[in-house]
């Protein structure tokens, strides 16, 4: 729809929607904006100081028809990059604008673009962080209570109005209902640019993205709502006081009459000369976000898109209340329009400085109100507070949009909307109750839901080959085939950016992280070909001398084919006699296409003695199961089931050959405060145990028959595993030790001399006297504060020594726990962490409803293929190094990952770092290489490469980055970061990062539009939507329900995370079942996670890997619930059904089709829960609507948009 539609949007931010609190806010800022737009249009005040003098470049503020320009403006872009508007633009004027207001622009130049000098006036400071985050000044369009009168009543108090207006932008424009989000301008007047809402611009001219629908030419991309014509004032809510305002320096002082303009806008009244200035970007008001697309194209004919210069506006501006006058000037206020199209308005209050403020002589703003009232979320419902997550107010602006103050000048350009973008309706032909929508639309604003819809009908028919330097990959939501031809496929390695910067300075100025996400053992789909194994004999694989890189597609052959050239260190090397062979006319060898290490881009090669611990070849692995029989374990049936599991379990574990038996061998321990081994020798009638009390000093009893092989041994295995419940049924023997059972088994895979796993299913805090000992520390307290960071450290340092020994030996730990209150999974989790392993919790496990997902990952666990003992290296080419790394292992030296595990579903995610200038012509290389054994005890090299572009234009880095993969590193550095930073911090560096990121983008490559347009890369226009869901996880933002454990828990799972797995913990998916097809065997098309999106007669699905949601809705069709619960009654739905019942439909069984193959493509399984609509469980289902705000005080994204859009435009400044 059309960014600035209004109409359909007035449920989401329009009116208040029955049910949804919190976003009836205001626009964003709070009630009585009266800063929104004041008048009509404002003359423009400029932005903030950030606002140059001048107009914005590519604007020509007089030209008679600025609109026109915008509109071209606009379209431009659209190619690379999308703008949003967030501010509002003006409605174009059809004049000049009236002397006065060029000298607003003068005043505060209107050139947001630009980047001149800053505005004489002096910008007002920036709040100071700790401001509350106020959404304040953002006029979005939405129903804008915002605006203190909404073309209503004055604001609650004079003195409160006056302050808003102090605080906001000074500007004529009414605030304008705005269509989504686009800036609320009041004035149905001028039809705003037609800037389209929003769009992406994508550096390289691409197909533009737009939100929403085509523009109609006429509309402007904002309308605003004509004030009334009695108003005064242009603000909706009156116009200000005189005497409060006392007019801003910049501003006219309104009189209340018609005529006058609005007290706010900075030019003279508009009747003076056509139009005054454009008016100053107030907040964000919507975030139009332009696509920057071809000029003028996209937005529909110059004008013709605005309408006659006035005309479109309806009569020139009477028809909005007197001629200009009421409006404000008439276009004046809008500004130029062009200028002001999408833009933000100016600082508003929390903003940055901008002339803006200062030019009001109101009162000051105050701190905590920055002028407006808090903002609520979204249409429904409370006022939204201080905004979540952000600490303090934001510095700078507070208001989500508000300009920053200066807007940097654009540069290259991206693309804007495409002709069919989304125009916005005018305000004039809008609904008197649309117009007063405060917020920006949701559906204008880019939707995550779109991109991988798009990126599946683009790129999901054809196979991904990956012969093609710096090629992105489709996104990991789209299915695809791959084929190698010299790069490793993108399910093995993903990297942030597929064009490196040439040198540091560039790196630097860009902020984008260099970092790939490598997963060396990933399973592949069955039509992908696995790596091929190379075996070169005796010799072992050929290597580069200086720099010992491994044969591969990037080794260069010469003088005949006698020696070859490394692509990584450009050290000539001898080819070894029985390894030569001719080169054909092209200087390729011509064996190259017989020999995977020539022509592919993953491969294996089998090692040779050399590549042992010891110089020998390794021992088969072994699986030691490790099971505590304390009071808890026994109790909750833990220990009956992991028995009984065992038993046919142990004939699946993992097999390189399906035919072959498996050389694995097993042994078990049971324990409590003691431990128990057991000798389950084949010739023993029955198994005998043997008891170890002495934790302190631990030891393994037995040799011979504690590690045996499962067929040989069955009888008397079988037998132990029927006993040890009889055994401990009556215990009552509460304490546990935890550090002994791992020494345990560590001296076991000692005593054998191999690698090995072990399989610890522990049930509570270890408080029994031993090594390892700990007490319960868990304090709420301490969240939030700088000592916070110590709940996720280990309380004791011997599970890190321990940890260390574990990796020496090829000892990997996986642990399953069954805690029912805390047990220190920050401490517990140090070994598995340090040494490849996972880590399962089944808090307050029952056996009846979870023991179908404790099986099932137990099963996946064990089967599942892996290597031991593994040391991993990632080499580069020249002028690049890998300088950090996240995931579970650990590392004695600074290139070295070492793992005494890695399984298929690990990933090691690397950083790089500059060390010397890259040239675009060779681009950038890397080799992971992974040493490790195989399940069959041979040792073995698992080689991936791959090389990327490099570039020395910013619009190139920016036109080949992978957001998803960026934030699967800044997930994986931010809770890192946690360990030593308090959170608040760690939160603020991230959106810092994120705001430098497309700063640098607006600044450098995308073409010049006004400041309150948000620009946004292509390639990126998703990364505050994905950002703000990092930044309100559990883990860096948590709810006060939220455990300690749960945070260490999923702090050290998103570590070990692959792409596909982040993205969608992150950003769930919801499914519309309603919509389901049971005869296409598809999928329904996901929707956007927000409460707005559901339907009361509809029933979802929502899964983020962990979980699995059946939402139902209250007024769902009987037929519909009939076919998936067997009842047409609502009331009838039992909520604690883990599984849905096997119904002879066809709808029933495609829905349990899809639950299973949506099981089957994450890692872990998912506990399906059934949500009634209204029922106590939906606030845990509402918690992953992620695109809403939420309780623990996570911003929702239009606000967070509308905070980056500000933190953007005062980087700028």
């Amino acid at each position: 729809m059309n960014v600035n539609q209004q109409p359909h949007m007035a449920s989401p931010y329009g009116q208040p929607q029955p049910g949804y609190q919190g976003y009836p806010q205001p626009g964003y800022g709070g009630d009585n904006v009266p800063s929104g737009y004041p008048a009509q249009y404002a003359p423009y005040n400029g932005p903030g100081s950030a606002y140059q003098q001048g107009p914005p470049q590519g604007y020509s503020p007089y030209a008679s028809f600025p609109s026109k320009t915008l509109t071209t403006n606009l379209v431009s872009d659209l190619s690379s990059s999308s703008p949003l508007d967030l501010g509002m633009r003006g409605p174009p004027t059809s004049g000049a604008p009236p002397v006065s207001g060029a000298q607003n622009y003068s005043q505060f130049g209107q050139g947001e673009t630009q980047n001149g000098p800053p505005p004489m006036v002096a910008p007002p400071q920036r709040p100071p962080v700790s401001q509350p985050y106020t959404p304040a000044a953002v006029n979005l369009p939405g129903p804008q209570p915002t605006y203190g009168q909404q073309y209503g009543a004055p604001p609650v108090s004079m003195q409160q109005m006056t302050n808003q207006m102090a605080s906001m932008q000074v500007g004529s424009t009414a605030p304008s209902p705005a269509g989504p989000g686009y800036a609320p301008q009041s004035f149905p007047q001028a039809p705003p640019v037609s800037q389209p809402p929003f769009s992406t611009a994508q550096v390289q001219p691409g197909p533009t993205q737009s939100y929403g629908r085509p523009l109609p030419s006429t509309q402007p991309s904002f309308p605003r709502p004509p004030l009334p014509t009695s108003q005064p004032s242009a603000f909706p809510a009156g116009p200000p006081p005189t005497s409060t305002p006392s007019q801003l320096p910049g501003v006219i002082q309104p009189q209340p009459p018609v005529s006058q303009p609005p007290p706010y806008h900075s030019g003279p009244p508009p009747t003076s000369t056509g139009f005054p200035p454009r008016p100053p970007f107030h907040g964000m008001q919507g975030l139009p976000m332009t696509s920057q697309g071809p000029p003028m194209a996209s937005q529909g004919p110059p004008m013709a898109s605005q309408g006659p210069p006035m005309a479109s506006q309806g009569p020139p501006m009477g028809s909005q209340g007197p001629p200009m006058a009421s409006q404000g000037p008439p276009m004046g206020s809008q500004g130029p329009p062009m200028a002001q199209a999408n833009h933000i308005l100016p600082t508003q209050p929390g903003m940055p400085p901008g002339p803006i403020n200062t030019s009001l002589s109101g009162p000051p703003p105050q701190p905590g109100m920055q002028g407006y009232p808090a903002q609520q979320n979204g249409a429904f419902g409370q006022v939204r507070g201080p905004q979540p997550g952000y600490t303090g107010p934001y510095p700078g602006q507070q208001n989500y949009g508000a300009p920053s103050t200066a807007p940097a000048p654009a540069p290259a350009a991206p693309k804007r909307l495409d002709p069919d973008s989304i125009p916005s309706p005018q305000a004039s032909d809008m609904p008197p109750v649309q117009k007063t929508r405060h917020r920006i639309d949701p559906d204008a604003i880019p939707s995550p839901i779109q991109v991988i819809e798009d990126d599946k009908a683009n790129k999901g028919s054809e196979p991904f080959t990956t012969g093609v330097r710096g090629q992105a990959p489709p996104l990991v939501t789209t299915k695809f085939q791959v084929k190698d031809q010299g790069n490793a496929s993108p399910r093995y390695i993903r990297c942030t950016s597929y064009n490196m910067p040439c040198n540091s300075d560039m790196a630097k100025q860009s902020q984008v992280p260099l970092a790939a996400v490598i997963k060396p053992l990933a399973p592949l789909p069955p039509d992908e070909t696995p790596p091929y194994l190379v075996d070169h004999g005796e010799s072992g694989p050929i290597r580069c001398n200086r720099c010992k890189a491994y044969m591969c597609p990037y080794m260069q052959f010469i003088e005949g084919g006698r020696r070859f050239q490394c692509g990584f260190c450009s050290c000539v090397t001898e080819v070894p006699p029985h390894y030569f062979q001719h080169l054909d006319h092209t200087g390729k060898r011509v064996d190259c296409y017989d020999r995977p290490e020539l022509s592919m881009g993953s491969y294996e090669f089998m090692t040779t003695v050399d590549y042992c611990k010891n110089n020998k070849f390794p021992q088969p692995p072994a699986f030691i199961f490790l099971i505590d029989v304390s009071y808890n374990a026994v109790k909750n049936g833990m220990v009956g089931i992991v028995c009984q599991e065992l038993k046919t379990l142990l004939d699946y574990l993992p097999r390189e050959n399906p035919d072959v038996e498996s050389n694995i061998r097993v042994g078990f321990v049971t324990y409590n405060k003691v431990l128990h081994f057991y000798n389950v020798k084949a010739s023993l009638a029955q198994p005998q145990m043997m008891v170890v009390s002495d934790v302190a000093d631990m030891f393994v009893p037995l040799l011979d028959g504690f590690l045996v092989n499962v067929s040989e041994s069955r009888v008397v295995i079988e037998s132990l595993l029927d006993q040890i419940p009889e055994m401990f049924a009556d215990t009552r023997e509460t304490e546990t030790v935890f550090g002994p059972v791992i020494q345990a088994g560590l001296e076991a895979l000692k005593a054998a001399d191999c690698a090995g796993k072990l399989f610890v299913f522990h049930s509570s805090l270890p408080i029994a006297e031993a090594p390892g000992k700990l007490k319960n520390r868990e304090d709420k307290k301490l969240v939030g504060t700088d000592k916070e960071k110590s709940l996720f450290q280990p309380q004791v340092s011997f599970y890190n020594t321990l940890a260390k020994e574990c990796v020496a030996q090829g000892c990997c730990v996986d642990l399953f726990l069954f805690p029912n209150q805390y047990v220190d999974v920050a401490t517990l989790g140090v070994v598995p962490t340090s040494t490849g392993g996972s880590i399962y919790k089944y808090t307050y496990f029952q056996a009846p409803s979870d023991q179908e997902r404790f099986l099932n990952d137990l099963r996946r666990d064990v089967q599942k293929q892996m290597g031991f003992d593994a040391v991993m290296r990632v080499r580069t080419s020249t002028g690049i190094r890998v300088t950090d790394f996240f995931g579970s292992f650990f590392m004695s030296n600074t290139t070295d990952v070492e793992l005494a595990g890695l399984d298929c579903d690990k990933t090691v995610t690397v950083e790089f770092k500059h060390d010397d200038k890259l040239s675009e012509e060779t681009g950038a290389l890397m080799q992971c290489a992974v040493l490790y054994t195989s399940c069959s005890g041979q040792r073995r090299l698992r080689i991936h490469n791959m090389a990327v572009n490099c570039c020395s234009q910013l619009a190139d880095l920016y036109r080949n980055c992978e957001t998803d993969t960026i934030i699967n590193y800044f997930a994986k550095y931010a809770y890192r970061s946690i360990l030593s930073s308090p959170t608040k911090n760690v939160r603020d560096s991230l959106m810092n990062q994120c705001a430098q990121i497309l700063a640098c983008y607006r600044k450098n490559c995308a073409s010049p539009s006004s400041a309150g347009q948000l620009i946004l890369p292509e390639c990126m226009k998703l990364l505050p939507v994905y950002l703000n869901c990092v930044l309100k996880s559990d883990v860096l933002q948590p709810g006060a329900d939220v455990s300690l454990d749960d945070r260490a828990y999923l702090r050290q799972l998103v570590s070990t995370m692959d792409v596909a797995e982040s993205h969608v913990f992150f950003y769930p998916r919801l499914l519309p079942l309603q919509k389901l097809d049971v005869e296409s065997m598809t999928l329904p098309m996901a929707v956007r996670d927000s409460e707005e999106r559901l339907s009361r007669g509809g029933v979802y699905l929502l899964e983020n890997g962990l979980n699995i949601f059946l939402w139902v809705g209250v007024s769902a069709q009987q037929e519909l619930l009939q076919n998936i619960f067997g009842t047409p009654a609502f009331s009838q739905i039992d909520s604690n059904m883990t599984s849905l019942p096997a119904l002879d439909n066809p709808f029933s069984k495609s829905l349990r089709e899809i639950i299973e193959s949506v099981r089957a493509q994450r890692s872990r399984y998912m506990k399906l829960m059934v949500v009634k609509q209204e029922d106590k469980l939906e606030l845990i289902f509402k918690h992953f609507l992620v695109e809403d705000k939420n309780n623990n005080g996570g911003a929702s994204y239009v606000d967070f948009l509308c905070h980056m859009h500000k933190e953007i435009r005062q980087l700028l400044s």
